[in-house]
């Protein structure tokens, strides 16, 4: 993306923003990387106050009443898409309006995103929460209504930003209800086709047409149900990556553990990308593409970004 960025010749200027946006996604992951499975707890401080450790209903039913948000909702289900801007006003009706704790709904949004990543999703809600973050993050009424063209008036967000910490919890946000998301892996039933040969091992993280094109490898998209039942996603976001493997020439689906593929191939003969998932394979690990090659755990995004950008514009 950086280099399609690069090549349409665009002023710094005009392109510092949908690059900074790139970096941020590299933030996230070093985050992850350096605090592995703590990214599913509250990082920096906790989360206060919490009323429950659910979701409202009136989220789930897309019947909050700002009409905007409701519509961003079911497209969200009908499309697997929701604006960014839109993720945060809704974690923070979420978290900063009703009182739930951040992750329950962030796992609801995860799950329903075909562009779902783990480390983006849940530490920005930590941030819109204050969690990860030195304070939580507002979207009146008249800052959605700027954003998304809309005009309504008088629902619980037509409030000045001072009045947000006095407010009770709306009657529309008081009932809650636990994550419920069903998802159901293909089945195959006939790994014959697998060959003890040099492999190159997809997920639902690393679709890449581009590794390795041109090279002969055995190349397998491997579904771990383990991961799905931790980390769940809608059918349609499994559909969607199946969909995006048939991009990749007689790629081969296995769905088992990774431990299963030794049945069939040898672990010299293997090969995989880093990601703080794939912590349990074995073989020979390629990294990742990054856009720097600045790496580490900083604090705060803009300390990460002044030395990424610094990079970028030499």
């Amino acid at each position: 993306m950086y280099d399609y960025i690069l090549s349409l010749e665009t002023p710094w200027h005009e392109a510092e923003k949908l690059i900074q946006e790139l970096a941020w996604r590299d933030y996230w992951q070093y985050v992850w990387i350096a605090k592995g499975e703590a990214i599913h707890t509250d990082l920096k401080s906790l989360q206060s106050p919490v009323s429950n450790y659910e979701i409202p209903k009136a989220i789930l039913n897309a019947c909050t009443g700002i009409e905007v948000v409701d519509e961003a909702i079911k497209e969200l289900y009908n499309t697997g898409y929701m604006h960014n801007h839109m993720r945060m006003y809704i974690a923070s009706v979420c978290c900063n309006i009703a009182h739930c704790h951040w992750l329950e709904p962030a796992k609801w949004l995860y799950a329903h995103l075909l562009d779902g990543d783990s480390a983006s999703n849940q530490l920005s809600w930590q941030w819109v929460a204050g969690t990860f973050s030195n304070k939580k993050y507002y979207a009146n009424q008249d800052n959605i209504n700027k954003f998304f063209r809309s005009e309504q008036k008088d629902t619980f967000l037509d409030v000045h930003y001072e009045s947000f910490d006095k407010l009770d919890i709306p009657d529309i946000l008081s009932e809650t209800a636990p994550l419920e998301i069903d998802y159901l892996l293909p089945k195959v039933n006939d790994n014959s086709a697998l060959k003890d040969q040099n492999s190159l091992i997809y997920n639902y993280y690393n679709i890449d047409p581009w590794w390795h094109k041109g090279e002969k490898f055995q190349r397998i998209l491997l579904l771990e149900p383990s991961k799905f039942e931790r980390n769940r996603v809608s059918s349609k976001c499994i559909t969607f990556a199946l969909e995006l493997s048939k991009n990749i020439p007689d790629i081969k689906l296995f769905v088992g553990e990774f431990e299963e593929l030794f049945e069939y191939i040898q672990t010299d003969k293997i090969r995989y990308k880093e990601h703080p998932l794939n912590s349990n394979y074995s073989g020979f690990e390629e990294p990742r593409d990054w856009l720097s090659s600045v790496d580490g755990y900083f604090p705060s995004f803009f300390s990460f970004w002044k030395k990424c950008k610094k990079e970028l514009l030499q």
